[in-house]
């Protein structure tokens, strides 16, 4: 448990140390570019993220309780848990970074379709996607859960970049937090409930 949070540590480190990388912006302004017909349909993406975020844990405890099923309840909270401590993380590392956001950094060439006003590192919006989609996938381990959990976390990163309210650094540190913070509320239920990973899934 020690040595992956280290790991889960440094990669943080590591994203944080794109920050004086050219390539950050490049790739930024690659993805972000002038309004267009498609800036509708990412912020639709970016704005129905957190209903999804908040019914997945929902409705796993609903679906538990329905099938007289305490492994899902159990999932449900694993998984409300991980959102408090991905919130946290998230909270704490934009005071500590306070990183500001593209859009305000370089107007020149970035195009604001948000404004958001809280610092930029990391992305909330990708943490609490990928805090899902890992929580999710941990709970039931099927491709069919998997794909699309990650695909839909990935979206929401990409959206946040063609908003431009992100640099990729943001989107990559915020699913470490995400998925890291899923990660070790799933091996903490593990631990107090005392039952193998196969043992949660019927």
């Amino acid at each position: 448990m020690k040595k992956k949070l280290q790991l889960t540590l440094l990669s943080l480190l590591f994203a944080t140390g794109l920050f004086a990388q050219g390539a950050d912006l490049n790739l930024l302004k690659s993805i972000n570019g002038p309004p267009n017909g498609a800036d509708s349909k990412w912020k639709f993406m970016s704005d129905k993220a957190v209903i999804v975020n908040v019914a997945a844990p929902i409705s796993l405890v609903v679906a538990g309780y329905i099938n007289h099923d305490d492994n899902l309840k159990i999932s449900g909270l694993q998984t409300a848990a991980s959102f408090i401590v991905a919130g946290g993380a998230t909270f704490v590392a934009k005071k500590v970074f306070n990183r500001e956001r593209p859009f305000v950094t370089h107007p020149d060439v970035i195009y604001a379709k948000e404004y958001p006003t809280d610092p930029s590192f990391p992305s909330g919006h990708t943490a609490f996607a990928f805090s899902t989609a890992t929580s999710l996938s941990l709970a039931i381990p099927k491709w069919y859960v998997i794909a699309p959990s990650f695909a839909f976390a990935g979206a929401v990163g990409y959206s946040r970049m063609y908003l431009g309210v992100h640099y990729p650094s943001d989107v990559l540190g915020g699913a470490i937090v995400g998925a890291g913070s899923a990660y070790l509320t799933w091996k903490l239920q593990k631990w107090i409930v005392g039952k193998k990973p196969k043992e949660m899934v019927h």
